[in-house]
C-alpha cells in the first residue's frame, strides 16, 4: 500500500440550494481520471503505519476476540411479503442487504462466500439463502474491496442483471461478462423502470473511504454510498462502507428526510487506524441524524472480524448512544443477520 503523507482535501459538495446532478443514462460507457486519489480525506496508512499496527496486534482480532463471538444475533426467517408500496429490508450480514422498494429486488454489496481473499472466515452463515431470493432486479456496489465486491457472488447472477457502480469500476464488471452497468460519480444518478408504473432512482452519495484491490490499483475507482428512492419518494440510504464526515449533512440536505438508513457500525479498533474510513456506533447515530433518517437498521459487524473491538461491542455501544438521543427504540431496526423489517405503505 503507498505511503501518502500529504493530507489531500476535496471541495465539500455544493449546498442544499443546489439540487441532485441531472439523471445519467443508463449502461453508458464513460471516461475517467486515472485515479480518484483526490477525492481523500484523510491520508492513507503507509508502511510505516501498518508497522505499528503490526506491533500492537491491530491488524487482525486477538484470540480472546476470536472466542467472543458466542451469542452473535442469527435468526434466519422467510422474506417477508413486501406491500405494493412499501419497503422491505432483509440483512444477509456484512454489509449485503436485499432491498425490495419499489417492486424491485435489489441487493448491497452481495457477499455469500464463506470465505473471501485475505479476510478471517464468516462468524455467521449467510443470513438468506441464494435459493430463497426472488429474481434479482439490479445491484449496488459501494467499492471494490474484497469484503463488498464478491466475484464469486456475482457470478451467481445471470450477466444482464443491472449494476449499479462507482466511477472507474465498470470495465472491471464489462470483462466479467455484466453487460448492463451504471458507473456513476457523487452526485449523479440513474433510473430503473419500476413494475407498474414509475421508476426507482439511484443516486450515488459520497463516503470517506477508499479503494484498492491488488498492489497497483489503489484509488483508481471511487468509493461512495447510494440512496434509492421509489416512486411515492420514500428513499433508503445505503452507506457502504464509509467514515464520519460532512458529506452526510449534504445528503441529508439533498434527500431528507431518508426513511430507512442503513449504516456501519463495526470494524473501528484502533480508531488512529481505522477512525477515517469506519464509523464507530457512536458516529454511526450522529450520520443517521445528520441525513435526517427516520430509521436505522446498522450493518458492517457479527459477520467478519475485521478489527480489533470486541464481536458484541458494536451492538452494545450503538443501543446506548441510541438511547442517549431520545428517540424510540422502534425507529432503531437492530436486526440479526437473516432478520427483516418492513416499512408499511402508509408508515
Amino acid at each position: 500500500m503507498p505511503d501518502r503523507t500529504r493530507r489531500t482535501e476535496r471541495a465539500r459538495p455544493a449546498g442544499p440550494a443546489t439540487p441532485p446532478t441531472a439523471l445519467r443514462p443508463l449502461y453508458e460507457r464513460r471516461r475517467w481520471p486515472r485515479d480518484f486519489a483526490d477525492r481523500l480525506t484523510a491520508p492513507l496508512p503507509g508502511l510505516r503505519t501498518l508497522v505499528r499496527a503490526a506491533r500492537r496486534g491491530a491488524l487482525r482480532p486477538s484470540a480472546a476476540t476470536v472466542g467472543g463471538t458466542a451469542g452473535l444475533p442469527y435468526a434466519p426467517g422467510p422474506l417477508p411479503h413486501a406491500p405494493p408500496g412499501g419497503i422491505a429490508v432483509t440483512w444477509a450480514g456484512h454489509a449485503s442487504w436485499v432491498v425490495r422498494t419499489g417492486g424491485l429486488t435489489v441487493l448491497t454489496d452481495p457477499v455469500w462466500s464463506t470465505r473471501i481473499l485475505a479476510t478471517p472466515p464468516r462468524l455467521t452463515p449467510v443470513g438468506v439463502p441464494w435459493g430463497d431470493l426472488p429474481p434479482v432486479d439490479a445491484v449496488v456496489i459501494s467499492h471494490n474491496h474484497y469484503d463488498h465486491l464478491d466475484l464469486p457472488t456475482l457470478r451467481r447472477l445471470p450477466r444482464d442483471t443491472p449494476l449499479f457502480v462507482p466511477a472507474g469500476l465498470a470495465a472491471w464488471c464489462r470483462r466479467r461478462g455484466f453487460a448492463r452497468v451504471t458507473e456513476l460519480d457523487w452526485w449523479e444518478a440513474a433510473e430503473l423502470p419500476a413494475p407498474g408504473g414509475g421508476t426507482v432512482r439511484f443516486d450515488f452519495v459520497p463516503a470517506d473511504h477508499w479503494s484498492k484491490r491488488t498492489l497497483l490499483d489503489t484509488c483508481r475507482s471511487l468509493w461512495g454510498g447510494w440512496v434509492l428512492t421509489d416512486p411515492r419518494g420514500r428513499r433508503v440510504y445505503f452507506a457502504g462502507d464509509t467514515g464520519y464526515g460532512p458529506f452526510l449533512l449534504d445528503i441529508g440536505a439533498r434527500f431528507g428526510p431518508v426513511d430507512i438508513a442503513l449504516l456501519p457500525i463495526g470494524a473501528y479498533d484502533p480508531p488512529w487506524l481505522l477512525g477515517p474510513v469506519h464509523t464507530d456506533p457512536e458516529a454511526a447515530v450522529r450520520a443517521c441524524a445528520d441525513v435526517g433518517a427516520r430509521r436505522m437498521a446498522p450493518m458492517h459487524w457479527a459477520t467478519f472480524l475485521l478489527s480489533s473491538e470486541p464481536p458484541l461491542e458494536p451492538l452494545l455501544r450503538l443501543r446506548s448512544a441510541w438511547r442517549a438521543t431520545g428517540r424510540p427504540a422502534t425507529e432503531l431496526w437492530d436486526l440479526p443477520v437473516g432478520g427483516s423489517r418492513v416499512l408499511g405503505p402508509d408508515e
